[in-house]
Parts: C-alpha cells; structure tokens; sequence
C-alpha cells in the first residue's frame, strides 16, 4: 500500500484526479460508472456485468474485510458470482489492507494483482461521482507512471461473448429442466434454481436453444449493449412462439424485450446499488432491490401482448416485463442479489410454479 508512483484518474471530459496505488500497475481503460453499495466488493467484482468498466465505489473506506478464498461448492466458487474479476479497474476513496474477517485469506489489493487489475485510492470520490450523476457515464483511464492508453468504449464491443461459457454445462439433478442461457450468468442465479429441484443447462449465448429440450428458459444478466446480441435476440423470438415458461433476469430482460419487438436504450448512468426501490405495477407494494445495469426497455415501444411488471421508483424506468397470456416475465434488478437485499427472491419460485404447471 502507500506506492509513490504517479497513478491518474483521467476523464474524457478532461478531468484529472490523483490518487495512490494499489493492486497491479498498469494502464487501462474503460467506462467509468459508480456504485454505492457499502458492502459486497467480493461479489460485485466477479459480476460478469461490470465487464469493461471502471468501477468507482463510494463507501468511504474498502478493503476492511479482505478477500474469501476459493472455496468451491456445486462446481462455483462459494464466496464468489462467477470464475474471475471482470472490471478494469478500480477507484476507491481510502483503501486499507489491513483486513479483518473469519473467511477472508488475502487483502483487496492482492486479489487485484492476481488478475493484473489496477486500483487507485486517496480519490474523492464523493467529488467524482457527482460529476458522473451530472454529466452521465462518461470514458475514463487509469494511467500509471504516465503510459498513457487511448480512451475505450466498452459498449461497443460484444461483451457477453466475452464473459459467457464457452461449452455446455450441467449442474444438479432435479426434476425441472431449466435452460440458462448464460450472457454473463451470477453463480447465485445458480445456486437459487438448484435449490428449486432443477437440473440446470448452461449453453453459451449464441447457443442454437431450439436443439434442447426443456421446462423453462431462462436468460441471466450480462455486461454491455443488447442489441449486440443479435444472435441471442434472434434464438429469443423463437423461443417466444410456443408455452414454455421464460425469465430473464437484467440483460435477460433487455433482450427478451428485443426479441419481443421492444426498444432499449442507454440510461444516463445506470442503476448499480443495493438500495433501488421498485413497485410492482397495480399494487401498493414495494421491493428494495439490488441493481447492475447500464440500459434499460423503452416502455413506451412495448407491444400489445406485454405489459410492464415493475416500475423505479426513483426514475420511473422499467423494471420489469411480463406477458399478458403466455409464461412469460423478466426482471431488470437481480432477485438473487448477491450482494444487495434478498427481498425479490420469491420470483424464482414464481418461475418454478410456472414451469410445474406447463410441464408436459
């Protein structure tokens, strides 16, 4: 910790700040976004959905209770939502690795030096994360002992073939097939199907799903612009033709919408917190849920045959979809957190109740 070497915060719009390094040193760059989450590093680094970015976290002090370590449990890492780090780097306001927790075996700046992924400490972050409220998401770059990098749009690229597996997988042995169509799946959406007697398949997210036969589809969460996802869209629409239950979780949200003849586009600076409250439409009830996106549905290009499930209630954005006759339904925060509020959990039974009930 305390490296005296010259390491910068530098924005598209021009602005610099200047910090201390920790974690491995080098340049990157990436989209700058912001979380306030005030616990939960360990789960929201390894969430493929933060592929691409410079995360900026605004609790005032991280690295306070280190790094779990590698205990596997069904094939995933226990502590963990996936098998990496995926940001590019970090941005913290005061960084101490002098941890203190009964699981953790490695400090914060460790864990990033393993996955060559640089952090930078001693920002006011406060300062920072107003400018991107204002200003929007915006470019930015990490540059260390001034090798400078040229800014990058991550959006542009597609992500989630990126982050998403590469061959087919099989977890459990229930007795409800689920297809999980993975475009940057969270291990806890995983862990909460298997706990549902369910034999749960993985296929990449370009996979031809018309080749599997199963009793629910479902479309997990994942980093980027949907509308790279062409082929996913396309295998979707499919999909959308006959009675077999669908739930798509964030991305998964996005994408059915596409398929379903919707429109999405870019929020101004996304939803990522534990903390977002959603209203289930036509009821005077209200969820905290925990949230990791960039984009966002159009409700005003919803087709006929679908109608929004839930609404923010900080922006009034969409938060969710559902047909009006067939299993169909999606959500865009994350029912199985991890970390965040686990208060919209009861959503992987709804999908399970459905799938019962059409299983042939």
């Amino acid at each position: 910790m305390n490296k005296r070497i010259d390491i910068k915060l530098v924005l598209e719009d021009g602005k610099v700040f200047n910090g201390y390094s920790f974690g491995h040193e080098k340049s990157v760059s990436g989209e700058v976004v912001f979380n306030t989450a005030m616990t939960g590093y360990p789960e929201s680094l390894t969430d493929p959905s933060y592929k691409g970015q410079i995360l900026v976290l605004t609790y005032p002090i991280v690295g306070n209770y280190g790094v779990p370590g590698n205990l596997t449990e069904d094939s995933m890492y226990k502590f963990f939502e996936s098998y990496a780090l995926h940001i590019s780097g970090l941005v913290v306001s005061d960084y101490t690795d002098e941890y203190s927790h009964w699981n953790a075996n490695k400090s914060l700046g460790d864990w990033l030096a393993e996955y060559e992924i640089p952090g930078i400490y001693g920002i006011d972050t406060r300062e920072l994360t107003k400018i991107l409220r204002e200003e929007g998401t915006m470019l930015g770059k990490i540059i260390v002992d001034n090798q400078d990098v040229p800014f990058y749009d991550p959006n542009l690229d597609n992500l989630v073939a990126q982050v998403s597996t590469r061959e087919k997988k099989v977890y459990g042995n229930g007795r409800y097939r689920i297809l999980l169509v993975d475009c940057g799946v969270k291990y806890n959406i995983i862990r909460n199907l298997l706990q549902r007697d369910t034999t749960v398949t993985l296929v990449p997210w370009d996979y031809d799903i018309s080749k599997e036969e199963y009793d629910g589809l479902f479309i997990s969460n994942g980093p980027g612009d949907p509308k790279q996802c062409t082929t996913t869209i396309g295998n979707l629409n499919k999909a959308l033709q006959q009675d077999i239950p669908i739930y798509g979780i964030c991305l998964g949200n996005q994408l059915l919408a596409l398929a379903s003849g919707a429109d999405t586009y870019k929020l101004k600076y996304g939803h990522r917190s534990h903390n977002q409250p959603v209203l289930l439409l036509g009821t005077d009830k209200a969820y905290i849920t925990s949230q990791n996106h960039g984009f966002a549905i159009d409700n005003d290009t919803l087709t006929g045959d679908w109608e929004t499930l839930f609404s923010n209630l900080n922006d009034q954005t969409n938060e969710g979809m559902k047909h009006k006759s067939k299993p169909f339904f999606s959500t865009q925060f994350h029912p199985e957190a991890s970390s965040g509020p686990r208060d919209t959990e009861f959503l992987f039974d709804q999908f399970i109740e459905l799938v019962a009930r059409y299983r042939k």
